[in-house]
């Protein structure tokens, strides 16, 4: 089976690798983002997709737009029985869609219709949802709206961050993906509609609502803690400079919101409840375990944060 291969981020790495280990499929090319500027310095950096693609030894392009007819010609010259879509950035104009023989598939990191959008993994943490999953589905001109062909459920951990659960999912979705294409190749795949009224939105992240709201409960806290972490990290104020959370668990104990209940462990108290914090990162400083964070700044217990 011919593929033409599309995505950005690390999620997208282990089905890449799947791919061109398994001999049944022929990764005819890879799509990725264009080489972006990270960090303070503006390093130009590669998508992890590419590094992998190139490690790999197959043929890499990053077009800046899928818009246009040259793209589209391209593609259709790579004669692609299927186009792999994981997380990929881009939206496919109908042109690229019907190129395939069979169809265009993408993997999307939640049980559709459910957190259809650009932040699947995420939301589902800050949501506070207690099951997610993987869905592959042919592709249609709509916003994850086509039809469902496979689905892998997982329950999330209590103390789950967005990025762990993110590294779970990536790893399970090569299964997901062979099984749907070998599904597609047979004639076997089953098309199940999505139920549109059931339909929910994942919007992209931002580092403004990353800032934690004291008064909240704490489980919303936490949830916001685990949900933010890798990006953009929830943080708070703290002595007039940004403190991170990279990590909480919840604490049985009570307190005004955004009192300092204890400095070891470090417990913050919540709208309702209290948040113990694991891991903190003040501006300018490294990240480092909470109660060491508090003993260094001197905080006394009733100090408001």
């Amino acid at each position: 089976m011919n593929i033409v291969f599309m995505g950005t981020p690390d999620f997208a790495v282990p089905s890449l690798e799947a791919l061109a280990a398994d001999s049944r499929f022929t990764v005819k090319a890879v799509y990725t983002q264009p080489d972006k500027p990270v960090g303070r310095k503006r390093v130009l950096t590669p998508p992890d997709v590419k590094v992998c693609a190139e490690k790999l030894g197959l043929e890499v392009r990053q077009p800046e737009s899928m818009r246009s007819p040259e793209v589209a010609q391209e593609i259709s010259d790579l004669a692609p029985d299927v186009i792999v879509v994981i997380a990929y950035g881009k939206i496919l104009p109908k042109e690229i869609l019907d190129i395939p023989r069979l169809c265009c598939v993408n993997i999307h990191g939640s049980l559709l219709p459910k957190l259809r959008g650009a932040a699947p993994i995420q939301r589902a943490v800050i949501e506070g949802e207690e099951i997610t999953g993987i869905t592959s589905m042919r592709m249609d001109v709509g916003l994850d709206t086509g039809d469902m062909i496979e689905t892998l459920e997982t329950k999330i951990c209590p103390d789950e961050t967005a990025g762990e659960l993110f590294d779970r999912l990536a790893q399970a979705a090569p299964d997901l993906l062979v099984k749907t294409l070998i599904s597609l190749e047979s004639g076997t795949a089953k098309f199940t509609k999505q139920d549109d009224s059931a339909s929910t939105y994942a919007k992209p992240l931002s580092k403004e609502e990353a800032q934690i709201d004291w008064s909240q409960s704490a489980q919303t806290v936490h949830n916001k803690i685990r949900g933010m972490n890798p990006w953009p990290v929830a943080f708070t104020e703290y002595k007039g400079k940004k403190l991170k959370v990279f990590e909480s668990k919840l604490s049985p104990q009570t307190g005004k919101p955004g009192e300092i209940i204890s400095t070891s462990p470090a417990v913050i108290a919540c709208g309702e409840g209290a948040v113990e914090l694991v891991s903190v990162q003040m501006e300018g400083k490294k990240q480092m375990p909470a109660a060491d964070f508090f003993r260094g700044q001197r905080a006394v217990k009733g100090e408001l944060i």
